[in-house]
């Protein structure tokens, strides 16, 4: 099933594909993973529409559209499945998400420099409702890496779930990804902040 999978930066498919992934109804379309890339102050008076232009800005979809954020800047990766849009993996610079910067998961017992624009982060995941649990978000953590490394990356983070044996998890609760994931993308746990979050991280 992982060879029908192909990853491409998000600036390289269509806006409506990267919205087939995040519908128009649940989570994800409210969202328009801005959640991370907002201060907290700031949510609550941040409407739909103006997430939805933030994220097209950002994924930069459409070149020579408006929003259009400039050739090669985007934000993340689709996931296509048998050429059907799949899923999403957000990755930047973690200086990028403000919203980061106020929890506790990834900063608890490290002494880590917020300001470094070298560390990128991985932050959320979004799989197309009908294409669940066939390896996408799975195939779209592996693909991070290599896409943070080839944009200058020093580190990349990821703050996934850790999913205990016979624990049946909702789909929402795993929007930041599963351990798993990420260990099969070569990252290295170094720390448990919580007793279901971990930081993962791969250095370059």
């Amino acid at each position: 099933m992982a060879q029908a999978i192909r990853i491409v930066p998000a600036n390289e498919a269509s806006w409506e594909d990267v919205q087939a992934v995040f519908g128009r109804r649940g989570e994800p379309a409210r969202c328009q993973c801005q959640w991370f890339r907002t201060p907290a102050a700031e949510w609550p008076a941040l409407a739909r529409e103006e997430r939805e232009w933030r994220h097209r800005e950002q994924v930069g979809c459409d070149p020579g559209s408006d929003p259009d954020p400039g050739p090669g800047e985007t934000s993340g990766l689709i996931a296509y499945l048998d050429s059907e849009p799949a899923g999403w993996c957000a990755v930047a610079p973690r200086v990028d998400y403000p919203h980061l910067r106020t929890q506790k998961v990834p900063w608890a017992g490290r002494a880590e420099d917020k300001d470094d624009t070298g560390v990128w982060a991985v932050t959320c995941f979004v799989t197309r409702t009908g294409f669940r649990r066939r390896g996408v978000s799975r195939a779209l953590a592996a693909a991070s890496v290599g896409f943070a490394r080839e944009r200058g990356a020093r580190a990349l983070e990821a703050y996934p779930m850790l999913v205990k044996p016979g624990y049946e998890m909702t789909w929402g609760e795993l929007y930041v990804g599963d351990r798993n994931s990420f260990v099969a993308a070569g990252f290295t746990e170094v720390s448990r902040p919580t007793v279901r979050r971990v930081v993962m991280r791969v250095e370059f």
